[in-house]
């Protein structure tokens, strides 16, 4: 598999870039500050129902009253 940032263009300026499957909300973004470092490097971001795929390593969505 080619490296994303190989493949995605070099924006100058640019914080961190993210393909996504889904428009993000200012919510999705600000989450997404908080995980990527501010690099330049772009990442993968697929969402789904119940987790989400970033850079190839799953994430899954639980809210509190599931955590034990």
């Amino acid at each position: 598999m080619t490296d994303i940032n190989k493949v995605m263009p070099k924006i100058p300026h640019m914080r961190w870039g993210a393909l996504m499957n889904k428009a993000p909300t200012n919510n999705k973004v600000e989450e997404l500050n908080k995980i990527f470092p501010h690099n330049g490097k772009w990442h993968t971001v697929f969402e789904e129902k119940d987790h989400t795929y970033i850079d190839g390593k799953v994430v899954w969505k639980k809210d509190k009253e599931s955590w034990t």
